[in-house]
């Protein structure tokens, strides 16, 4: 609403007056982006700096976004260890981010193309979170403490708990990845006793677009985050490289 105390804070993302589009508009359709024209107030279009590609720039959205304001909640810095769930496009922006800010990146993934591309993007290490011994390997690369700060981009309750339970004693956690199931969390065990903060984190600060941008105009990692670049008029196909998770982030050019 660009009136709120939250939106003028620049958290426009918890808008307090965010309305039910399907309700305003009668019908859900047309609320997605993936159209030639958007309908947005302009104050929430700051402009795009100078030699910055619109498909680098677009990367400051779902790929980037998420985990760069989870990592300022968190405050990550370069004595950090990072445990990254999931490494899809998200995921995969956070290893891009986490190295920016010089910490150390563990990942948890178990699809082959996402496992090589997040060690080619620099995780130090990624481990199948299917393997049941998934937390005490993670935690035997941290001399058994467990990692410093945690994130989730996969959406999935296995994912929560490997989180949380890979965590050090007074770690971070956030949880970026959209659930809708219920996790199980202890909270005297989990929560009280390990002296855990967690985070919910949708999106970063409006007043941290220089720095975001900064991201990806000087990390040099950038370019391997899109994996292929389709027009419009193949989104089929696009949604099909999606489906097949042999992809990072998928870039739709508009008007082709």
């Amino acid at each position: 609403c660009g009136k709120c105390p939250l939106c003028i804070a620049g958290e426009f993302i918890h808008c307090e007056n965010n309305y039910d589009f399907a309700k305003f508009m009668g019908s859900p359709e047309g609320s997605a982006t993936m159209a030639q024209y958007l309908l947005k107030p302009s104050w929430l279009l700051p402009p795009i700096p100078g030699g910055v590609s619109y498909e680098h720039a677009s990367l400051a959205l779902c790929a980037l976004g998420p985990t760069f304001g989870a990592f300022d909640l968190m405050n990550v810095d370069s004595f950090d260890t990072v445990l990254i769930t999931g490494a899809g496009p998200v995921g995969l922006g956070g290893i891009i981010n986490a190295r920016f800010r010089g910490a150390r990146v563990i990942v948890a993934e178990f699809h082959p193309w996402r496992v090589k591309k997040a060690k080619e993007l620099g995780a130090e290490a990624v481990i199948n979170p299917r393997n049941k011994d998934c937390v005490e390997q993670i935690k035997s690369l941290t001399n058994g403490i467990g990692v410093d700060k945690a994130v989730d981009c996969s959406g999935t309750v296995a994912a929560h708990r490997i989180c949380i339970d890979s965590a050090r004693r007074k770690g971070h956690l956030a949880f970026v990845g959209a659930c809708s199931e219920k996790t199980p969390i202890i909270i005297w065990s989990d929560m009280i006793q390990k002296g855990l903060t967690l985070h919910g984190s949708w999106h970063y600060n409006l007043s941290r677009f220089p720095e975001i941008m900064k991201v990806i105009q000087h990390s040099p990692l950038i370019d391997q985050l899109i994996s292929h670049i389709f027009p419009l008029s193949r989104i089929q196909e696009a949604f099909e490289v999606s489906a097949s998770h042999d992809c990072a982030k998928i870039i739709l050019k508009p008007w082709q």
